[in-house]
């Protein structure tokens, strides 16, 4: 797998979160993930996105995550918030999404980020086995659904020490 740093708005990752959203559709029922998310959001030393490439060049993973400091929706200063952690469905379980949340806790750990966190649904539960076999553990509820009962939130420290 050849990962690359890429704008959010890149045609590759527009592909692959208009996948992810239908996929939301699919497990919740809905329009999909409504949080607000802007390319700048994404860009070094705030964010990275990057997009994971098969031998053929095809995408088939996202994953990114962008600073967030204490602010109305419950983040604490020196946050990273992970987003749009997506495997294309014919490369699942081939571990590629926990090779792209280490390097993206990398990322952010040498961006200076204290802690990643994250928002996912009681409808995902590879995610949250995903999230809570690699460290992660409950949290106070954060962001756009921290007041929706299938939100579920989680965090991990990123101390060198600890992460």
């Amino acid at each position: 797998m050849n990962m690359r740093r890429l704008p959010f708005d890149h045609p590759d990752a527009v592909k692959l979160n208009d996948e992810v959203q239908a996929e939301y559709h699919e497990r919740y029922g809905d329009g999909g993930d409504a949080t607000v998310l802007d390319a700048a959001d994404f860009e070094p030393p705030r964010g990275v996105y990057l997009i994971a490439y098969d031998a053929l060049e095809r995408p088939v993973a996202t994953g990114g995550w962008r600073s967030q400091d204490a602010n109305g929706e419950g983040n604490e200063d020196g946050d990273a918030e992970l987003k749009r952690m997506f495997v294309i469905r014919e490369m699942r379980g081939l571990g590629l999404a926990r090779r792209m949340l280490a390097a993206l806790e990398e990322d952010a750990r040498a961006a200076g980020r204290r802690r990643m966190v994250l928002e996912t649904g009681t409808q995902q539960p590879e995610a949250i086995a995903l999230y809570t076999s690699s460290g992660y553990e409950p949290c106070a509820k954060f962001g756009y659904y921290r007041h929706y009962e299938a939100s579920l939130c989680y965090a991990k420290p990123l101390d060198s020490d600890l992460g």
